[in-house]
């Protein structure tokens, strides 16, 4: 073969590699062995008012045009799982569904047009799939992971690109992972919403995962955070973590105008109202003029009334939130990376002992968030 004959065999073959390379890469980008089914847990219902959480076997549903997938390695409960189990929780015309919102994983094949992730990158699903910025839209929540769609307790899980953030290096994948919903929440409820400056007087009620997170980002913040609990030992704890102020609310019931004095009169400039209709009248007397209350959850329950009056004369701004959206969460994350901020992890579960920690969770006896290690 001559030297031209050969040069030109080259260019062919350098051409086909090419070709070749250009129609893998169309087709989508996976790891070196991707499994074909999976252990996942589900609720499911049966017998009695609420669901009974199934360890099954599942299929791993390849991703499509613009999907990636994921292979979890951590997710975390909220209070709102509890609910999702107890059948209190709307989860659409369904008879069974992969529980939890929240969970942190890596990148292990992408769909065709792929553009936000590679293979190998760290990332979080976002609490909404549906809601990327701005207000929250109409349908956001039939978009919600482990209600409307099946969410993150699975080995893997299929997520259109958009519905993922890439998680703060500092931070392990269980850290990461009890951020998409309490994280984002108390996130919204102080900054997004809050507008909240540095200073300013942060009332937190309990050590649950908003809470805590919530004490967290005030501190890192320069605001001046306070909170409530019913144990000593975990008000101390909560000192530790920068609390200015703490009270215990099972010892003194009438626990607002004891943070005002805390505040010396002023008031507390911001709330994360986690406790509905027994702690509302609570933060009103504590609430500063201009202040807002970001009523989050409802656990003393969601009935009562809010008086306009006392909003008006004090020029109170008082929010409904449901989480945030993806641009909530991404401005969180660089907040989070910024100032090193490690969540509070009070406890890991191993994944085949996940219905322990749903009974951890029913106890009520955690100092910021539980964590399933998958």
């Amino acid at each position: 073969m001559s030297h031209h004959s050969s040069a030109r065999s080259r260019t062919t073959l350098g051409a086909l590699g090419v070709s070749i390379l250009t129609l893998v890469l169309a087709a989508g980008v996976a790891s070196a062995a991707t499994p074909t089914t999976q252990k996942q847990y589900r609720l499911v219902k049966e017998d009695g008012p609420g669901l009974t959480l199934r360890l099954v076997d599942a299929p791993v549903r390849r991703p499509g045009p613009r999907e990636v997938l994921v292979r979890v390695r951590a997710s975390s409960l909220n209070r709102r799982d509890i609910m999702v189990a107890r059948g209190q929780y709307p989860i659409g015309n369904r008879e069974s569904l992969v529980p939890l919102s929240d969970g942190a994983g890596e990148v292990v094949e992408v769909g065709p047009g792929v553009t936000r992730f590679k293979v190998g990158d760290r990332v979080a699903a976002i609490f909404f799939q549906g809601w990327i910025e701005g207000r929250m839209p109409p349908m956001a929540a039939a978009t919600a992971l482990g209600g409307e769609l099946d969410g993150m307790l699975s080995q893997y899980v299929t997520l259109s690109e958009e519905g993922l953030v890439h998680i703060p290096a500092h931070l392990s994948y269980e850290e990461a992972a009890t951020l998409p919903c309490a994280g984002v929440t108390a996130w919204n409820g102080l900054f997004t919403r809050g507008r909240l400056q540095a200073d300013d007087y942060v009332l937190l009620e309990g050590t649950g995962g908003v809470s805590i997170l919530g004490l967290q980002l005030a501190v890192a913040a320069g605001a001046r955070p306070i909170i409530t609990s019913s144990s000593d030992a975990k008000l101390e704890r909560a000192r530790a973590l920068g609390a200015v102020g703490t009270l215990n609310y099972r010892t003194t019931p009438q626990w607002g105008a004891k943070v005002r004095e805390l505040t010396g009169g002023t008031g507390v400039h911001h709330v994360l109202e986690v406790g509905g209709k027994d702690s509302l009248p609570q933060s009103l007397e504590a609430i500063a003029h201009g202040g807002h209350i970001a009523l989050i959850g409802g656990l003393g329950g969601f009935a009562g009334a809010i008086p306009p009056g006392t909003l008006m004369r004090a020029n109170v701004t008082v929010s409904g939130l449901y989480v945030g959206s993806r641009a909530d969460f991404e401005a969180m994350n660089a907040f989070i990376e910024q100032h090193r901020v490690k969540p509070v992890v009070d406890r890991v579960f191993d994944f085949e002992d996940a219905p322990a920690a749903y009974e951890y969770m029913e106890n009520g006896s955690h100092f910021g968030k539980i964590v399933i290690r998958h």
